[in-house]
């Protein structure tokens, strides 16, 4: 089973459940079927603050991926942490989807790219 833990710090409404079944969705789709995942949709400034921190950028962005496991073996009887993917809303607007299915392609390994590309498109198709 995937269990997600979704947290609004954004101020804004967003569409919790409908993040919980898209990220379910991707992530069945790439063979991940027991994990821990994280989504916290969070404001421009702390969205800056972390960009800042971890990649030495100053600037707000629509999604960032923090992977912890990914793909990776875990030890029998030890869950799958994925890991965590934080949204801004107020930079992404709308179309939140396309920004969190991209973030949880990193959190299982993939590069930006062609491929990356592909998959994001097939599965939002």
């Amino acid at each position: 089973m995937i269990s997600v833990d979704v947290e609004n710090r954004s101020g804004t409404d967003v569409d919790e459940s409908g993040a919980v079944e898209l990220a379910g969705r991707v992530l069945r789709a790439e063979g991940i079927d027991e994990g821990e995942l994280g989504i916290a949709f969070v404001g421009e400034d702390e969205m800056r603050g972390l960009k800042r921190d971890h990649l030495g950028i100053d600037e707000a962005t629509d999604v960032l991926s923090f992977p912890i496991d990914g793909r990776e073996e875990v030890p029998a009887g030890v869950p799958r942490a994925l890991g965590d993917v934080v949204l801004c809303p107020q930079v992404v607007g709308e179309e939140w989807r396309w920004p969190l299915t991209h973030g949880l392609l990193h959190l299982l390994g993939y590069d930006h790219g062609d491929e990356m590309e592909a998959r994001e498109q097939e599965l939002l198709a």
